[in-house]
């Protein structure tokens, strides 16, 4: 499961491994600056005073293990800081952080957050679409968590694949509330006695909309809370690499069996949309000079204008000639044409808009090794 790859330095980066022991120790002790992504689940100090019951008294399955508890917000607030900081030096220059808690704790986590010099980006609202009752009803139900969204600095590059999302949503930009289920049913992890292998063991959805979002095949995800591993199993499925840490036997040993298990996507299945002016730019020139179109070669539009290619890719048609851009402008009388798909070739009686053979080198240059 393991693999090793050396960073600047010549430190071996423990790529999708689970590492035993304490966050904080385990993160110093990697190289710095070699992480696209973190994403950080902390214990979120729920101060839960005794049992919670439901009406019918039967006892709720809460978090009350030990590593959820301080001793004051004091030990809370100096472990926050100080996961923290070990997070930000391992972070690359354009790399980001997404932490998740609930009102115990993101608050403390946030005002931490930007003392250590993040930048914050957006804090999401994970609305949860079946959350559990408040049984006491003393309070609302507690719906929803709260993500922060970071940037190592202010003004610092991240990645944001934004059509992506759109994509995801159908087509509408994304929001900063999500609302997706809680883990239940055949996701929900259990131990050999049939009980929650982890209290909190968040959804897989949520990381999928996280990783296609903020990060790229290829990239180093880093989770600090690990637990049983909902963030390497989606960053195996997506073609990412990742590192986890964990502290508890019982949950790395679930997290290594579930993630043992999950094959990843096959590459093609791992391209997401991207805006136009991500992708890289491609002169028409270069489609002549490469032979995919030829010298005199006739383009139609689809309203019937006609233009003939000449060696330097410009066009000339009906007394006007420039780039496919112009002379379509010219020709229909417009500020502006978009020529890639304005222009079509004729290939066996059928036209083909030329934007195939600009798509067509774009993915050669995808495929070429770095």
């Amino acid at each position: 499961m393991t693999a090793m790859t050396k960073t600047k330095g010549a430190t071996a980066l423990p790529l999708n491994t689970i590492l035993s022991g304490d966050c904080i120790e385990q993160m110093n002790a990697l190289p710095e600056a070699s992480v696209d992504l973190i994403f950080a689940d902390p214990p979120y100090n729920l101060q839960l005073k005794g049992d919670l019951h439901r009406p019918d008294n039967s006892r709720v399955d809460a978090v009350d293990d030990h590593w959820d508890q301080f001793d004051s917000f004091a030990v809370y607030d100096r472990f926050t800081r100080d996961w923290l900081k070990a997070a930000k030096r391992l972070l690359k220059p354009n790399g980001a952080l997404w932490v998740i808690g609930s009102y115990h704790n993101i608050f403390r986590v946030g005002a931490a957050l930007q003392d250590e010099g993040y930048w914050i980006l957006n804090d999401v609202v994970w609305r949860k679409s079946n959350p559990m009752p408040n049984f006491r009803g003393k309070r609302f139900t507690n719906a929803h968590e709260t993500m922060i969204w970071a940037s190592k600095s202010e003004g610092a590059k991240y990645t944001f694949n934004y059509e992506a999302l759109k994509a995801l949503n159908e087509g509408v930009q994304m929001r900063s509330d999500w609302v997706l289920p809680i883990c239940n049913g055949g996701e929900r992890l259990k131990d050999a006695n049939g009980d929650k292998a982890h209290p909190t063991q968040k959804p897989a959805s949520l990381l999928h909309r996280v990783l296609v979002g903020s990060t790229n095949p290829g990239d180093v995800v880093l989770d600090p809370f690990f637990g049983t591993g909902t963030t390497g199993a989606v960053a195996k499925m997506l073609g990412r690499d990742f590192i986890g840490i964990e502290r508890e036997a019982a949950y790395r040993e679930v997290a290594e069996k579930r993630i043992a298990s999950i094959r990843p996507f096959d590459r093609s299945s791992l391209e997401v949309t991207r805006a136009k002016r991500a992708e890289p730019r491609v002169p028409f020139g270069q489609v002549v000079e490469r032979g995919m179109l030829n010298p005199g070669e006739m383009l139609v539009s689809s309203s019937g204008k006609s233009a003939k290619v000449r060696a330097d890719g410009t066009l000339i048609g009906d007394e006007v000639k420039g780039s496919i851009h112009q002379v379509g402008a010219q020709l229909e009388g417009a500020p502006s044409c978009n020529g890639w798909t304005y222009w079509h070739f004729k290939r066996e009686g059928k036209l083909v808009p030329i934007d195939v053979l600009r798509q067509q080198i774009r993915d050669e240059m995808a495929d070429r090794p770095n």
